[in-house]
């Protein structure tokens, strides 16, 4: 395993992290016992960091993550999220009273005494223009709840934005393949600032696995069905914004990556740390057999110039504008 360090936190973590939505729900159907083993594999092949969020199963993944870690609270790092169980539009969302209350019910599903990294959920861009929730999370940092905080943002705008608050170590977003927008500006102003990068939906929801067919279908609570036109949350949480068909079309055209890289799910999670802002990916799991499909990625060969220039080519030709939603 290697590590980076995250931002100016001091806190090193696996290049390949993973994200813990999948085994909360909305992703199909999962079974705790698998759950538990791909964690403990996670744990033994050096895996350090753990994304998950207060609304993944109603903090179904936060409960799997205290039993997984359970005596390793102090080697192992979890970053969980809040607010997307309120109202996002709404301030009172973000009040020091609800953020509270937020923080300690995760802290009590996580059976710690303290959140090394807390992120707010994607929440509605004015909430980060007008920054009083920072001003709450300085407040739980400073009662010693929460170690470090970050924002987890939709668009490379929120992230400017929320690099205008010092205490703030982190942003996760949305970078792969088909996501590059990312890598324009944000990741150097990041980098500068001392803020690292994690990477979610590295993937784009699986289509750059390469594994799907246009005719494929998904489960009724799977969110690559009931947000596939962003009915439910952000669209480009699912399909990296794509419609599933032209997504599928796509990455039939990148399946060249695979070449001499194993397959193409290495290739698409290579691609990403071959940008040293980045601090680490978020892949999702269900099982081990998945988790160790990921970690294949740290044997990976790294792309070479003229192939990361045909990669940029092919984003800004065909893909970029079949991307719905702000980004």
């Amino acid at each position: 395993m290697n590590y980076r360090e995250l931002g100016s936190t001091g806190m090193n973590v696996s290049e390949v992290s993973f994200g813990t939505w999948a085994i909360g729900g909305s992703w199909g159907k999962t079974t705790d016992e698998a759950s538990l083993k791909a964690l403990h594999f996670a744990m033994e092949q050096g895996v350090n960091f753990f994304d998950t969020a207060d609304v993944y199963g109603d903090g179904h993944s936060e409960r799997l993550l205290a039993k997984a870690t359970k005596g390793r609270e102090d080697e192992i790092h979890i970053a969980t999220k809040f607010c997307r169980q309120g109202d996002i539009f709404a301030p009172e969302t973000y009040s020091y009273e609800q953020v509270s209350a937020y923080c300690e019910a995760s802290l009590k599903r996580l059976e710690r005494e303290q959140i090394d990294l807390y992120q707010i959920h994607c929440p509605a861009t004015q909430i980060l223009k007008e920054g009083d929730v920072f001003h709450v999370l300085d407040r739980l940092q400073n009662e010693g709840k929460v170690r470090h905080y970050g924002v987890s943002v939709e668009s490379v705008e929120e992230g400017l934005i929320c690099l205008e608050h010092n205490n703030v170590k982190s942003l996760q977003v949305i970078f792969n393949l088909f996501r590059q927008k990312p890598a324009e500006e944000l990741f150097r102003k990041a980098k500068k600032q001392g803020v690292g990068i994690i990477v979610r939906l590295p993937l784009a929801s699986g289509l750059l696995t390469g594994k799907f067919k246009q005719s494929d279908t998904f489960e009724e609570d799977d969110h690559r069905n009931f947000n596939n036109d962003g009915n439910a949350f952000n669209v480009g949480e699912t399909f990296a914004g794509l419609g599933f068909k032209k997504g599928v079309e796509l990455s039939d055209e990148l399946k060249w990556i695979a070449e001499e890289r194993g397959s193409m799910a290495e290739a698409s999670l290579r691609w990403i740390l071959d940008h040293p802002e980045v601090t680490c990916i978020i892949p999702g799991f269900k099982n081990a057999k998945q988790v160790e499909q990921n970690l294949q990625a740290l044997r990976t060969p790294s792309f070479t110039q003229e192939e990361q220039k045909r990669i940029k080519e092919f984003y800004e030709k065909e893909v970029k504008q079949h991307i719905r939603g702000v980004y």
